[in-house]
């Protein structure tokens, strides 16, 4: 897929403010400081596109990019920062599971893991939920320029492993890095047979 346009359209405090569209919405969260943003600009060439900072959990908006005027590119904000007192989680963990659970154009969601970590607790639990509640996913490592190829491959079967213990069938994977931009063509080619896919079951 080539990436012709990416605009901004709109930031919204609750799901249920998000852009009135029949377009599929492709969303991405993760844990704060695992490099969205960064990725984010790198899957669309847009330097600025998503704001990044050195100061994680800065995102706290359901921000939404239209992309080629055809599907929507989502930034969630970040889970489990620890700075945010109690009642801040609680709120972004409700702002979350709300559009993640009843937002009917989220097509599918991006779940970005810090490929140099081990498993967190923090994470199996979110893709625990997404499994329970039938939300299609994908694991996107990030990071992985940090790693030799033969460390990215140690660190992924590890974490597949770890979820083998729950998952009969595992969802996709990718290995990326906004450095290198590795990984880049095997989303966005993901992305397009998706879409694909949905408009063929449409017009039948």
């Amino acid at each position: 897929m080539k990436i012709n346009s990416a605009d901004f359209v709109k930031s919204s405090p609750r799901a249920d403010l998000c852009p009135e569209s029949s377009e599929p919405e492709f969303a991405f969260i993760g844990r704060s400081n695992v490099g969205k943003s960064s990725l984010i600009n790198m899957l669309t060439e847009r330097k600025n596109l998503a704001m990044t900072s050195s100061k994680p959990g800065k995102t706290m908006l359901i921000n939404h990019f239209i992309i080629n005027g055809k599907w929507y590119l989502v930034d969630l904000p970040g889970y489990g920062y620890a700075s945010r007192g109690k009642r801040d989680r609680d709120k972004f963990a409700k702002l979350i599971n709300h559009y993640v659970l009843e937002r009917q154009q989220m097509t599918l969601l991006f779940v970005l893991l810090d490929i140099r970590l081990e498993p967190q607790p923090i994470d199996i639990n979110f893709i625990s939920m997404l499994g329970e509640n039938g939300v299609p996913f994908a694991l996107v490592f990030t990071k992985a320029d940090k790693l030799s190829k033969e460390k990215q491959g140690l660190a992924v079967r590890r974490y597949l492993q770890a979820l083998g213990e729950q998952w009969e069938e595992l969802p996709p994977h990718f290995v990326t890095s906004s450095t290198s931009r590795q990984g880049r063509d095997d989303i966005l080619n993901y992305i397009q047979d998706v879409i694909t896919s949905l408009q063929s079951n449409t017009n039948q």
